[in-house]
């Protein structure tokens, strides 16, 4: 599929439309149920999940939508498809729970294993960032759109990303291996996105993740210069194995940095 300029502005609409339906419930009041996994999920999954997948079959008929609130029987057939969107109608429940406005919408376009394009939109500002390898990568607010681009080389102090809600120990212990640092905390993909453009120098991850919640950050990331890579130093792939959950992964601005020795144990 070519993404073209009419496909771009499609996706960013869907997902502003998405923000819109979770906002209607972030205003209000909220009841917090939990899966079989004990994920959280709320009124506000479901709404933009909807959305999602409706604007999607519409905008690309015959391209599937897998979507972390996808039912069972949709998420058996996804390893017989080549293509499709791969969705998070709300990256950071906890976050959304929490209301400290740190999450976001996130669709992504994987074709043959590997991500294409990826549109990330934080509801409570509005902000979308969107982009792809090969194509570049793009920030759009209220100021207008700009081209944005990962901080490389990276200078001391490095920036690193701290998850709000999923430290871990081997987190802690990678970012002292780092040395002078500054740490940033952040919530769902967003960490990603100030990635992508300059902010931070390296988010390690060592805690689960699923691989709704980082292809279409990882899209960005890559158009800007940047790269997620597992432990091997192997690209992220999608849709591709049994599994939908990620492996342990680091994602950098600057792919000089010594994320290996970090990474030790």
């Amino acid at each position: 599929m070519r993404i073209d300029a009419r496909l771009r502005e499609g996706v960013i609409a869907i997902a502003d439309a998405a923000a819109a339906a979770i906002l209607d419930v972030y205003r209000g009041d909220f009841d917090v149920v939990r899966k079989d996994d004990e994920s959280p999920v709320t009124a506000a999954d479901l709404a933009a999940h909807h959305c999602i997948v409706d604007g999607l079959r519409a905008l690309t008929p015959g391209i599937p939508v897998l979507s972390e609130e996808s039912p069972p029987e949709v998420v058996a057939r996804r390893r017989q498809w080549d293509r499709l969107w791969l969705v998070d109608p709300l990256d950071g429940t906890r976050e959304f729970i929490k209301r400290n406005g740190e999450f976001t919408v996130n669709i992504a376009y994987v074709q043959d294993c590997v991500v294409r394009y990826g549109v990330v939109q934080a509801p409570v500002t509005g902000t979308v960032w969107h982009g792809g390898p090969g194509l570049g990568a793009w920030r759009r607010d209220a100021g207008g759109e700009r081209e944005i681009r990962v901080r490389a080389p990276a200078t001391e102090p490095l920036r690193v990303a701290a998850s709000r809600s999923h430290r871990t120990g081997r987190s802690e212990a990678f970012i002292t291996r780092m040395g002078r640092t500054e740490a940033i905390g952040l919530g769902s993909s967003l960490k990603f996105c100030v990635l992508a453009e300059g902010g931070i120098d390296c988010y390690p991850r060592f805690g689960p993740t699923s691989e709704w919640d980082t292809a279409a950050a990882q899209a960005v990331l890559e158009g800007a210069g940047g790269q997620v890579v597992d432990l091997d130093g192997r690209r992220f792939r999608y849709n591709c194995r049994d599994t939908l959950l990620n492996g342990e992964f680091i994602a950098l601005g600057d792919p000089e940095l010594p994320w290996r020795r970090w990474a030790a144990a």
